[in-house]
């Protein structure tokens, strides 16, 4: 090319001209048109063909990887966990100043504490303090005692000392005499000259040594750290959780409740005697440490000098305020002794939502929904969060609150519950206009309600027929085998025995007992149900919206046996339904709001715990809604599925008559003179195998003791007479003027009982005139006295007349 100062030759139409310097100089470029071969391909440079492949523009590759790559980095960066991350320690690097120095400090503490202990360790600083206490007491004797543990406690550990100091002495002369022969001979002989087994073990020891150094030099280095770390462990602070360690906006911060909350707490509540224990420098004692149970946190603390759990209680408000709880969610009780505090805090929240759907709705299971009233019935939700099954038999059940707080409703979920069990037989009766029970109609043996004298009639004579039925079932379970205490549910099973869980609601129970002509007797025959009734699977419900001393008996409180108690007024109300104390020992639905924790119920007796707080189920039964009917329907169907009818017993009513006894006896003699008891019995079964089939000797005992009998001994085996059987027939069909014919004989009630009520008259009958106990009064016009009426057959309770016959 030539240079840039000279022109450059270019021809121009055949001709060459000078061009400048800076014009362009053209190129030409050689090609070869090639066409595709019929699989499409095209030649390479060899000629070849191959495959066309389609061609894509780099810059779009790698646009599309930048496109993935920044929408899985911005979920990344978005999720929970990597947004908790980056904002804890976020929050943490502004605390890093602050944190170090609190290691720092607790490096240096720690280092002190070691101090403290290695000098008390060598002073016997504990022994001499006791020594020191005890002069300033003057105890002489523990003076004198902690002395000579100082001086025993020397002398044992100088021994100890001498030992472990002979024993490295004794090492050390043994490893040195090792070590000069293994170093003299290594000094004398070469390794390649020795056996083979000697030249291993200096290998070997040569490897140690090695690894030694090495390790040495490691620990001299990592030394430093880990005396750091464990003065750090030491120094730290003794108050429990880490809470410096993590960010304070914390999900979980409202749930947090540890042992250093509870003394704060405890420690600002004003009480004398603690405010003295912690100034003092006092630490509480918890025997059960904070921990998580349930839906909440629980401890148990014991008090010091001075101070008793029903203190703390008091101050519940106080306490729930120093938590930052409400009163409803934090409960103070008394444990197993005065000086014991049972707290258990709540969960912010938990308790102010329901129950959930009632467990039995749907009829899962293979069961189909069956439930054994033995095993219980859900009955709500406990603090803890866990299911509470209510024991019914067994326990007699008091529910109470004010109205509209839940109290009916509880009452339908146990007997809703009891209904789905094909041997309970049930009855209701409610005490006013309320349909609350209506769906339960095809499924009650009985079934009463309204407010007019009728009701509380029948609710009475249910009462009534409820005691003449525990008798029956006394007599039958005491002549089981073994005489089994209670009823269980193989003997409930038995459908001949008539031992099936009878079960008694009454709702608004106050106006029974209140009522002027029914009350008393209803109030005296409820009370011996709840005392005798429960073991003989015999329970009443009872539900009360005002529970005052007035309308309802105190010793209906004192004996029952699971009391519940929903929103009340006072202190009254609460200890009328959960027991005399309660309000004092920190169990109290007084803190229940009304309308905010309907549904919400303090219990008492539900399980082993001294108290409960339950959120009860709710079936609804209102406009639009109708969750009771499809379960009845569904008890129904296990009913006839169990080939049971309603009512459930086999047995004749409760209100038919009796049969005449001592005529079936008598009549069993066959003329004869005498006749041994056990061929009396086989006639019985034989004559009537419904009524005398299980019968044993402790039942013909029982009918002839009634009637001033007693089998006697012939040869060695009990017999009857015929004079004895026509005596007492004569004697019950020609009563004479001067006999008292309302009592039976002296000395023939042998194993029974004593009443445990005193008698209640009818309403309508009129006083006895003034006179001598016992003697003979004429018969009252309105009120004619049945001299012959018979009792039932063998009791083995009182009736509630005390004598065996039943004014009914």
């Amino acid at each position: 090319m030539n240079g840039p100062s000279e022109p450059v030759n270019a021809p121009v139409n055949g001709g060459v001209v000078n061009a400048p310097v800076n014009a362009l100089e053209p190129k030409v470029f050689d090609g070869e048109l090639v066409t595709e071969d019929d699989n499409g391909a095209l030649p390479d440079d060899t000629g070849t063909p191959t495959r066309q492949r389609p061609t894509r523009r780099p810059d779009s590759v790698v646009r599309v990887l930048v496109d993935i790559a920044r929408g899985i980095g911005g979920r990344v960066r978005r999720s929970e966990v990597v947004v908790r991350v980056r904002s804890v320690a976020a929050y943490r690097a502004r605390k890093a100043p602050a944190d170090l120095a609190r290691l720092a400090w607790f490096v240096v503490r720690g280092t002190g504490r070691w101090a403290v202990k290695a000098w008390s360790w060598a002073t016997y600083a504990d022994l001499r303090a006791d020594a020191r206490a005890a002069r300033s007491a003057g105890d002489t004797d523990a003076r004198r005692t902690a002395q000579e543990l100082i001086r025993a406690d020397a002398r044992a550990r100088w021994a100890r000392v001498g030992t472990a100091a002979r024993r490295v002495v004794l090492a050390a002369r043994v490893a040195g005499v090792l070590a000069g022969v293994l170093w003299l001979v290594d000094t004398v002989m070469d390794r390649a000259d020795m056996w083979p087994w000697l030249a291993g073990v200096y290998a070997a020891l040569g490897a140690i040594g090695a690894v030694l150094v090495a390790a040495w030099s490691v620990v001299w280095a990592v030394l430093p750290l880990l005396w750091v770390v464990a003065a750090a462990f030491e120094g730290r602070d003794r108050e429990p959780g880490a809470g410096w360690l993590i960010q304070p906006d914390r999900d979980d911060a409202d749930a947090w409740i540890d042992e250093r909350m509870i003394s704060r707490a405890l420690a600002h509540l004003g009480i004398t005697p603690l405010n003295a224990f912690f100034k003092g420098g006092g630490e509480l004692i918890y025997t059960v440490p904070a921990r998580k149970d349930g839906d909440g946190t629980f401890a148990q603390v014991r008090l010091p000098l001075g101070v008793t759990a029903d203190m703390v209680a008091g101050q519940r408000g106080k306490l729930a305020a120093n938590l930052g709880r409400s009163g409803l969610e934090t409960w103070a009780t008394k444990g197993d002794e005065d000086g014991v505090l049972d707290l258990w805090v709540a969960d912010k929240g938990t308790l102010s939502g329901g129950a959930g759907p009632w467990p039995l709705l749907e009829d899962s299971g293979p069961d189909g929904g069956r439930v054994d009233v033995f095993a219980g019935v859900p009955f709500g939700l406990s603090q803890r969060g866990a299911i509470i099954n209510a024991p019914l038999i067994g326990a007699n059940w008091l529910v109470g609150g004010r109205p509209g707080q839940g109290k009916s409703a509880a009452l339908r979920t146990l007997m809703l519950g009891a209904a789905l069990d094909p041997t309970a037989e049930l009855w209701a009766f409610v005490m006013g206009e309320s349909p609350d029970f209506d769906p339960f109609a095809p499924r009650l043996s009985r079934y009463r309600m309204g407010m007019d004298d009728t009701v509380a009639e029948a609710a009475t004579d249910a009462l009534a027929d409820l005691v003449t039925e525990m008798e029956k079932r006394g007599k039958t379970l005491g002549a089981q085998p073994g005489r089994p205490p209670k009823v269980s549910r193989r003997l409930a099973d038995q459908r001949h025995l008539g031992l099936h869980p009878l079960i008694c609601a009454i709702d608004e129970c106050h106006e029974l007992f209140g009522h002027p002509r029914y009350g008393k007797r209803a109030a005296e025959l409820a009370v011996r149900v709840i005392k005798r009734g429960r073991k003989y699977g015999v329970i009443l419900l009872l539900a009360t919206q005002s529970p005052t001393k007035d309308s309802l008996p105190k010793e209906i409180t004192r004996n029952i046996g699971c009391g519940v108690a929903f929103s009340v007024a006072d202190h009254v109300a609460n200890d009328g339904l959960l027991g005399s104390g309660r309000y004092a020992a920190g169990i109290r639905a007084t803190e229940l709001r009304i309308g905010t924790d309907r549904g919400t119920c303090v219990a008492v007796g539900v399980t082993d715990s001294t108290f409960d707080l339950i959120r009860t189920f709710y079936i609804p039964f209102e406009d639009g809604a109708d969750e009771v009917t499809p379960v009845i329907q569904r008890a129904q169907r296990l009913i006839e599925d169990d080939g049971r009818a309603l009512p459930a017993p086999d047995h004749p009513q409760l209100e038919s008559a009796p049969p005449d006894h001592l005529t079936a006896i008598a009549e069993a003699l066959h003329g004869e003179r005498r006749v041994r008891t056990q061929v009396i019995l086989a006639r019985l079964a034989t004559t009537n195998p419904d009524t005398y089939e299980h019968w044993t000797f402790t039942d013909l005992r029982d009918e002839l003791a009634r009637h001033g009998i007693t089998a006697r001994k012939s040869d060695g085996l009990k017999v009857l007479r015929a004079e004895d059987l026509t005596a007492a027939l004569h004697h019950r069909d020609h009563p004479t003027d001067h006999e008292d014919h309302d009592r039976d004989p002296t000395g023939t009630q042998g194993p029974l009982p004593t009443p445990s009520l005193p008698p209640s008259p009818r309403p309508d009958q009129p006083q006895h005139p003034t006179g001598t106990t016992g003697t003979h009064q004429t018969d009252h016009p309105e009120q004619p006295r049945n001299h012959h009426q018979q009792g039932n057959d063998g009791d083995s309770l009182p009736d509630v007349n005390g004598g065996g016959h039943h004014d009914r």
